[in-house]
This record gives structure tokens, C-alpha cells and sequence, in this order.
């Protein structure tokens, strides 16, 4: 397990490394001078010189070669200095820290609520096949799916916010304002994870261990709660794990739309004022908690299954 844990670690540094790397890589080839939008964003539009945006590009080391800019930020960013945005000049690092328990709030309330409707439908779905309840189910899971996140936030708005009244349409406070972005958020995760759910229910029902379990008079919610549903978690598992990638993921859009100060709002905000040291430390701070996620998955595997050994994994 301990070799497992050091390769995977190994190969965390490679993913974060070509994360950062690409972004890096893409801020700077987009259309546009860094310089110039930084200046305006300091000075305004109306006193900008030449000068003034000469100034911001030597001071910020944006006239060095681009991978003499990358390994400099590499190089800080190794020792835990992620530097200072270049609109407000604060410490990327703080800016970061004071958005994540928003986003973390965000990402836990909508995983919690695509449990809630995934698994025990999925269940349902898989127990009561090709009836009336599957059927419905999984043409309600094929909708979340298909239905992008940002279209169904802005449904929820009209429905919920606008006609009705009877939520927030925006902003950050108590929990009346969390319901409509964990909804989007949560609904689109629990479509997917409601049909692998089910799948896995599946397989598990037709082994031989289930119907040995049946015949010796076990109740049917014994058989599923105790034998099938543990068996099946270890891809359901799986499928949690990449979809906290994805309420990541998401947090960016719908984090604008509900004007929620996260680190999704955070990270558009700053890719318009062009603020590149803002940018690669929310990445940055963004592809850690997704790799760290995924190896707690991969090590949660053997406790869910004892049959699964790290020991001999080259």
C-alpha cells in the first residue's frame, strides 16, 4: 500500500505539473496584451500612457521569455508563495483561502443532494426492472444529463426566484441562498451517478452469492442493504470521486450565475482582468484537492472490498 501511495504521489506531481504548465501556456497565447489590461485595471482608461503600461510589464516580469516567467512562479510556487494578484496586489494565497469554504459549502450541499436522489433510485430502478419506476427514472436521469448546468440554473431562477419568489436569485448568506446552486449542481451529478447505480445493482443481483443469499430465506432488504449495495459502491465510488472534479468544475459557472464568492467566481473574475497569478494559483489549488480526492478514492477501494491489494501494483 505504501509503495501504491508513493507512486501515485509521483505521478500527482506530473498531473499538477502539466496542469499548470498548459494554463500558463494558454493565458498567455490568448488574444490581447497582459500589460495594457493590468494598467487599465490599476490606473483607469482615461490617464493610461504608454509609459505607464511599459512600467506594469517590467515590474511584473512580463518582458522576460515565457518559460523564464513559469519556472520563476514554479520555482515560489514550490516553496508555498503563490505571489500577489496584479490588479490588487494581495496575496493570491489569502485570496484563495477566503473563497474555498464557499466553494467547499457549495460542492458539499450539492454532492449531499445528488446522494440523496442518486443511490436510492438507482436502487429502486435496478430492484424493480423495465417497470413503470425504471423507466421514469432513467428517462429523468438521461434529462439531468443532457441539460446543460448553466441552462437549468438560469430555469431555477426564473421559476424559483422570479415567478414564485420563493428563493434568493443571487448572492451568499444563509441557507435559503445555497438551495438554488446546489440544485443545478447536484442535479446534473445524481443524473450520472443514479445510472451507474443502477448498472452496478445489476451485475451484483445476478451473482450467484445473491440468489445463495435468497435461498436461505434472507429478507430482500437484507439482500440489498448487507450483500448487493456494498459490493456495488466500489464503482459508485469511483464515479463520487470524479464528480467532485466535476462540482469543481462546474463551481465555475454556476458560481457566476448566483453571484456566489467562491473560487469559480473568483477564477472567471480574474481570467477578464487578465490577472495571471491569480489565475495559476486557483488551478493550482483547484488540481491538489482533485488528485488528493481521487487517491483517497483509490485507497477507499480496500476497505470496501477486501479483496482489492495495492501490494502487487507495478
Amino acid at each position: 500500500m505504501l509503495t501504491f501511495i508513493l507512486k501515485r504521489m509521483c505521478l500527482m506531481f506530473i498531473v499538477i505539473l502539466g496542469v499548470t504548465m498548459m494554463t500558463f501556456l494558454i493565458m498567455h497565447f490568448t488574444p490581447g496584451d497582459p500589460a495594457e489590461m493590468i494598467a487599465m485595471a490599476r490606473y483607469g482608461v482615461d490617464d493610461l500612457t504608454q509609459e505607464d503600461i511599459e512600467w506594469i510589464r517590467v515590474q511584473e516580469g512580463l518582458d522576460a521569455p515565457l518559460h523564464i516567467q513559469y519556472i520563476k512562479w514554479l520555482n515560489h510556487a514550490i516553496h508555498g508563495d503563490l505571489g500577489c494578484s496584479l490588479i490588487n496586489g494581495q496575496p493570491v494565497l489569502s485570496e484563495i483561502l477566503v473563497r474555498f469554504p464557499a466553494t467547499i459549502k457549495l460542492a458539499a450541499v450539492s454532492m449531499l443532494v445528488a446522494l440523496i436522489i442518486a443511490i436510492p433510485v438507482g436502487i429502486i430502478s435496478a430492484t424493480r426492472q423495465y417497470s413503470l419506476t425504471d423507466n421514469v427514472s432513467m428517462m429523468g436521469a438521461m434529462l439531468g444529463v443532457s441539460m446543460p448546468n448553466f441552462w437549468l440554473g438560469l430555469l431555477l431562477i426564473l421559476l424559483f426566484s422570479v415567478h414564485l419568489g420563493w428563493f434568493p436569485v443571487c448572492g451568499y448568506g444563509g441557507f435559503e441562498y445555497i438551495i438554488l446552486p446546489a440544485l443545478t449542481l447536484g442535479t446534473g451529478m445524481a443524473a450520472i451517478t443514479t445510472r451507474l447505480t443502477r448498472s452496478s445493482m445489476l451485475e451484483v443481483l445476478r451473482q450467484d452469492y445473491i440468489r445463495t443469499a435468497r435461498a436461505k430465506g434472507l429478507s430482500e432488504k437484507v439482500v440489498i442493504s448487507k450483500h448487493a449495495l456494498k459490493n456495488a459502491l466500489i464503482p459508485i465510488v469511483t464515479v463520487i470521486g470524479m464528480q467532485f472534479g466535476r462540482v469543481l468544475e462546474g463551481a465555475v459557472i454556476i458560481e457566476t450565475i448566483f453571484a456566489w464568492p467562491g473560487i469559480g467566481k473568483l477564477l472567471v473574475d480574474s481570467i477578464y482582468a487578465r490577472d495571471f497569478a491569480m489565475i495559476q494559483g486557483g488551478v493550482l489549488f483547484v488540481a491538489v484537492i482533485f488528485v488528493i480526492v481521487n487517491l483517497v478514492v483509490d485507497i477507499s477501494y480496500t476497505y470496501l472490498d477486501p479483496r482489492i491489494r495495492y501490494e502487487g501494483v507495478k
